[in-house]
């Protein structure tokens, strides 16, 4: 309960676009991921997260880590992919994403945040998340530390289906 606690903190200051944002509310927990609504200046805002299981790299200290899938039905925006290293990443430094035999390599950095280059990498990154088991995430630091997080795809599904029924996708 504390760790969820902890990233749905962490994702109300990320996703606000005004200064009083409401708290989100959980939707459910279905395995490894956690589904959330909230509502903004402009509607509501669904999404869903998950925290590695497994973080690996020779690091002595890194922030908080996790993926996002996330719906603006307002903006006309959904399945938004991205991911948070926990550390700055390193300019132009690879991030790539397995799922089974699938990598994906559309990706842009800034900062502590990877995203996908576009939509249509975002629907192929929600489509390898719905039918994965599990997606490895490699990315470097600006110290150039090589990282490796391993996430469970258990759940993924249900989430989505709760954000998407929620935020009428």
């Amino acid at each position: 309960m504390k760790k969820q606690f902890g990233i749905t903190l962490l994702i109300i200051f990320l996703f606000s676009t005004q200064v009083s944002a409401a708290t989100p509310q959980v939707l459910g927990e279905y395995g490894d991921w956690t589904a959330y609504v909230y509502k903004d200046g402009r509607g509501s805002v669904c999404y869903m997260v998950s925290k590695p299981k497994k973080d690996e790299g020779k690091y002595s200290k890194r922030g908080d880590i996790y993926a996002v899938v996330t719906h603006r039905p307002a903006e006309k925006s959904f399945d938004v992919v991205n991911f948070d290293a926990g550390y700055t990443f390193k300019n132009g430094a690879p991030f790539t994403v397995k799922i089974g035999h699938n990598t994906v390599t559309s990706f842009f950095t800034d900062g502590e945040k990877a995203w996908t280059l576009d939509g249509d990498t975002d629907k192929k990154m929600v489509n390898l998340m719905k039918g994965g088991e599990r997606m490895i995430v490699d990315g470097v630091s600006s110290k150039g530390t090589k990282t490796k997080d391993t996430y469970s795809l258990k759940g993924f599904t249900g989430a989505y289906k709760a954000i998407s029924a929620k935020c009428k996708k």
